[in-house]
């Protein structure tokens, strides 16, 4: 592709322009000043001069140079692993300001919140989920194909980062399965990190995908935050992001866990979870939910996973479908059950926890908390 002097000025006015103006769904700034107007700029104009050479080269990153070892020390990559894709969508959200600082890790409020880590690229960055590909969503005519993480999109080169502390357990091509060809690898270059701590006793990991490169090898110790390469567009993907996974140690391989249910909220922020049901009891799949902030009257529309096989919903919440990063206050739900027939309730998003709701059918929305599990349901989880 050819850059023109003229479309790069042109692009460059735009984004001066758009670091002046806030995007009419930014978050506050407040909390957590970003840098300097003039230093963003400048950053971010750098940014784009590198992507338009790389475009230019057309050059191909190429593969990583590490040795790949099993996923795990304990003989785990003989089972089957689960079949796992992730297709981005190209749009991604803009950064004009910065969101409050992440609690500290690990973060839990309640006996059945987990907020054990750090987001996996900087606050300088997109650092909240893509909010139209979230976990459990179906890509587009592909029914087969559900997301199993979350996505960070970034511009390439930018660093990912280890969003806690443990040992490298893969560092390279072939995470998915390594008999595929490095083209044919819907990760592409990824690394995944076991954790040093656990979760009703099982194990934690976390993995990254998509990278263009891997700055670390299997057996390296890391911390929360040591730079574990750079964001990139290898495997399958439309642009450049980073895939996010957290997956807890099952009887079988690994299953994964919607990451925004583990990863600390901004301070002040919340996560809302529900679970949606037909009258019957069975769940809703793909089912479209409507959120308004009371205090500002901005919306969101999330929707509950497209799959009841392929991902699987907290051991406590049962849910299915969550949405992160949410100022604390006052919103209201709605649902539209049946063609023309409407619910619609209220809940308060509390800070620096989950705030949990129901759907079921004709009975409508419920605020009760799930039941505890007993002692049975933890020694056995469902499967």
């Amino acid at each position: 592709m050819i850059f023109r002097k003229t479309t790069l000025s042109f692009w460059l006015v735009l984004i001066i322009l758009s670091a002046c103006t806030p995007a009419p769904d930014a978050q506050p700034e407040a909390a957590q000043p970003g840098p300097p107007q003039e230093t963003r700029i400048a950053v971010i104009a750098a940014t784009l001069s590198a992507e338009v050479s790389t475009a230019a080269q057309a050059t191909p990153p190429a593969p990583a140079d590490v040795l790949p070892i099993p996923l795990t020390l304990d003989n785990l990559a003989a089972e089957e692993a689960p079949i796992r894709y992730t297709f981005p969508i190209p749009e991604q959200e803009p950064v004009s300001l910065w969101r409050p600082p992440l609690y500290d890790t690990p973060w839990a409020l309640t006996p059945h919140d987990h907020f054990y880590f750090a987001r996996p690229v900087a606050a300088d960055e997109v650092n909240w989920p893509l909010d139209n590909y979230r976990y459990g969503a179906q890509f587009p005519g592909l029914p087969d194909v559900i997301h199993t993480g979350a996505d960070f999109p970034a511009p390439r080169n930018t660093p990912i980062l280890a969003a806690g502390p443990g040992v490298i357990m893969w560092a390279g091509w072939d995470l998915f399965d390594r008999q595929l060809a490095p083209s044919e690898d819907p990760y592409g270059i990824a690394v995944a990190i076991k954790h040093d701590f656990g979760y009703q006793d099982r194990r934690l990991y976390t993995v990254y995908a998509h990278m263009d490169r891997v700055d670390v090898v299997p057996g390296q110790r890391v911390e929360t935050g040591d730079p574990l390469g750079i964001i990139g567009t290898t495997g399958f993907t439309t642009g450049p992001h980073v895939h996010f996974e957290v997956r807890i140690e099952t009887g079988g391989f690994f299953a994964s866990r919607n990451p925004e249910l583990w990863m600390a909220p901004p301070q002040g922020w919340g996560v809302l979870a529900g679970r949606l049901m037909n009258t019957n009891g069975s769940l809703l799949k793909g089912h479209s939910l409507y959120v308004r902030s009371l205090q500002t009257n901005e919306r969101r529309t999330i929707h509950s996973y497209s799959s009841t096989t392929k991902v699987t919903g907290d051991d406590y919440y049962q849910e299915n479908l969550a949405l992160s990063d949410l100022p604390a206050g006052d919103y209201e739900l709605s649902i539209e059950y049946e063609e023309g027939t409407w619910f619609s309730t209220q809940i308060t998003i509390q800070p620096g926890a989950v705030s949990y709701f129901s759907f079921r059918g004709d009975k409508g929305f419920s605020l009760n908390p799930p039941a505890s599990p007993d002692a049975e349901d933890l020694l056995n989880p469902a499967p």
